[in-house]
């Protein structure tokens, strides 16, 4: 299990790490992160929608993925957080 710890490097969640990274990388790198991950997250938005046209069942059935499956969208959260990680330690070399 991890721990929250400030003070250790290698101590931490992804989101902490992550959140450590965003708030002290170049600016220029994190904004363009953050704007793949806007831009994929749309065109996933776009994707449901085709599929779920009914914008309440579309907010019912995510709702119900979050409630049921909150171990698996942690799992796929915590992926997110440590590619993005990634990609903004990487190209800040």
């Amino acid at each position: 299990m991890l721990y929250e710890d400030e003070d250790d490097y290698f101590m931490g969640s992804p989101k902490s790490k992550f959140f450590d990274i965003v708030f002290n990388a170049n600016r220029s790198l994190v904004e363009n992160s953050l704007s793949n991950i806007a831009e994929r997250y749309s065109a996933m938005e776009i994707l449901l929608e085709e599929f779920i046209p009914d914008e309440m069942e579309l907010e019912y059935r995510i709702n119900e993925i979050r409630t049921n499956q909150a171990d698996e969208i942690i799992k796929k959260s915590n992926s997110l957080y440590i590619v993005t990680t990634g990609e903004v330690l990487t190209q800040h070399e």
